[in-house]
């Protein structure tokens, strides 16, 4: 077997991508959507997951002066959405209503999350580490939605009907097939 030798690169492919809504403080502000392909789960207790920003963006901003984002997952659906608001400025851009994406408040937050996602989740920064290109954004789940429309008739959330969505070096690509459930090489 033949490999050869890179400089280092962030090539831990695939991840989720995913559509963060945030909005600055103030009933006349409207809400932006940034789409973040580094993100992921940090910790089971408290339940809390990162981020990580340019600090050059229009959400970075946002973040930092309210402290709270909301996580949405990505669906084939919503792909294209997904893209045009990672390459769009929110400065520029109303995202929501160019995207025809729909504002959904709950009670968790005043940050609007995308109603046309499966799951959102709504995060409290706890800590921000400055690494360099991007910030990162410890943050705490305080409360998730889920779409009604992915509960099972034992009313389990079924997430794999959703069609999620994975980013791999500058491709999208829908999730394939069920290759096993945790502790599948052990069971007998």
């Amino acid at each position: 077997m033949a490999k050869q030798n890179w400089k280092p690169g962030n090539m831990l492919y695939p991840v989720p991508v995913v559509m963060v809504s945030t909005k600055k403080k103030g009933k006349n502000e409207r809400p932006n959507i940034v789409t973040v392909a580094w993100a992921g789960t940090i910790c089971s207790d408290p339940v809390m997951l990162s981020i990580s920003v340019r600090p050059e963006r229009y959400s970075h901003e946002i973040i930092e002066e309210t402290g709270e984002f909301v996580v949405n997952l990505v669906t084939e659906e919503l792909t294209e959405s997904c893209d045009w608001c990672g390459v769009r400025s929110g400065r520029k851009f109303d995202k929501f209503r160019e995207r025809k994406l729909t504002e959904y408040y709950s009670e968790y937050m005043e940050t609007p999350a995308i109603a046309e996602s499966p799951v959102n989740l709504y995060c409290k920064v706890v800590k921000t580490e400055r690494l360099g290109a991007h910030d990162m954004y410890l943050a705490e789940i305080v409360g998730v939605t889920v779409d009604d429309r992915y509960m099972d008739e034992e009313g389990k959330f079924d997430l794999e009907k959703a069609g999620l969505v994975a980013y791999s070096h500058g491709v999208y690509h829908a999730l394939g097939a069920k290759l096993g459930t945790f502790g599948f090489s052990v069971k007998k």
